[in-house]
């Protein structure tokens, strides 16, 4: 992290300059004099001075990620800056929904939404802050370390997984775009699911967004391949079974260069899908693609993962199901024998409230997104002006 390069006579004289260009009130003033700014990769940071900076620890397509201590609670958190959030609509849409998700969302499984810090006045709303619990790596990470990973191991973030899920399922919430990457982890191997900017509701058959870029193509489901806007939870449980392939032989199970690459590498472990399992294809192009390729047998998954135990390959023949009809739900991945010995439905709740999509109506112009925004914002500073220690 560098240094605060702001030494306090500075500082005095940014405020006085944002208070005559802005016209800011005593209020407005005070509220500005309750900040500190500081530099991670390059990326200047203005946040309350409680959240006492750390060092960079990650980037991404919206944003710089850097660890700070809360001082007030002397818990690390993870606080990202998106800047520039609302040149594109599409982009702020989806900041917007996960926002919004994360605050409906109460689960150990799902990453936790911590605060945001509010713009200092309307008129300078142009980035946003979000405070998260702080995970120390992911997923990816774990599998392409040199770490041992046990049976142990993977059990218990599969399981994780599918807890986490029965959860977000429960709220009429679709994923969409599970991977390693999107799998945060700590010291004791807890997970938790973050990114939700490309969430759907389970009953939203009016797609809001292009269904091809949606999932990272390693990880899409066949439905998604195909084109079928009608797809459902079941798209998320192929994505958890890629994921489980992953675990076990740590590679990526079907490493899709393109379209055709990736249904390539599937039908190759796979085998080609019987006529009696392309029923729920309605996509008259992708159906007659997939009727006129050459017909090939599965490979059994105890040669790919030779040294996988019977029943982790039992659970995941039944995760990577071609026909979606035919796949594995949640529930029943849970109550498998592979994952017995963790199975607690008292301990597996439900979201007791659906999510509401609604909001995405209103969501269509820069200013209704950040008006929804800010109400977002005004809400978790609300709950957190005494923080849970």
């Amino acid at each position: 992290m560098e240094p605060i390069k702001q030494a306090a006579d500075d500082i005095a004289e940014k405020v006085d300059n944002e208070a005559v260009s802005h016209k800011l009130d005593p209020a407005q003033v005070a509220h500005y004099n309750e900040r500190h700014q500081f530099s991670a990769s390059g990326t200047q940071f203005l946040v309350d001075k409680h959240y006492s900076p750390l060092k960079a620890i990650g980037s991404g397509a919206y944003g710089i990620v850097c660890s700070a201590t809360d001082t007030r609670t002397n818990k690390k958190v993870a606080i990202k800056k998106i800047s520039a959030a609302f040149d594109d609509l599409i982009d702020a849409k989806r900041i917007l929904r996960e926002i919004k998700l994360l605050s409906h969302f109460k689960h150990d499984n799902v990453i936790s939404l911590v605060d945001l810090v509010n713009p200092i006045t309307t008129a300078q709303f142009d980035d946003i802050y979000m405070v998260m619990e702080f995970m120390e790596t992911d997923l990816h990470k774990i599998i392409y370390s040199k770490n041992e990973l046990t049976d142990e191991h993977c059990q218990y973030f599969i399981y994780q997984i599918l807890r986490g899920m029965k959860y977000i399922h429960s709220s009429n919430v679709i994923h969409r775009d599970l991977k390693p990457s999107n799998l945060l982890l700590n010291g004791n191997c807890d997970l938790k699911i973050c990114d939700f900017g490309l969430a759907r509701g389970t009953n939203d058959k009016d797609d809001y967004e292009l269904t091809e870029y949606v999932v990272t193509r390693w990880y899409r489901a066949p439905e998604i391949m195909c084109a079928c806007q009608d797809y459902d939870r079941k798209i998320d449980v192929w994505s958890v079974g890629c994921i489980f392939g992953e675990i076990l032989g740590r590679k990526p199970l079907f490493p899709g260069d393109n379209y055709i690459h990736q249904l390539n590498l599937i039908f190759g472990a796979l085998g080609t899908p019987a006529d009696k399992d392309l029923d729920w294809i309605t996509n008259a192009k992708a159906l007659q693609y997939i009727k006129n390729l050459k017909k090939k047998n599965s490979i059994p998954f105890e040669k790919l993962f030779p040294k996988a135990s019977s029943q982790a390959i039992d659970l995941l023949s039944k995760m990577l199901v071609f026909n979606p009809e035919a796949r594995i739900s949640v529930a029943d991945a849970l109550a498998h024998p592979y994952l017995q010995a963790l199975h607690n439905p008292k301990e597996e709740p439900e979201c007791p409230n659906k999510f509401d999509f609604e909001f995405e109506k209103l969501a269509v112009t820069k200013q209704g997104i950040q008006n929804l925004m800010f109400e977002e914002i005004e809400k978790k500073r609300r709950g957190v002006v005494n923080p849970i220690t």
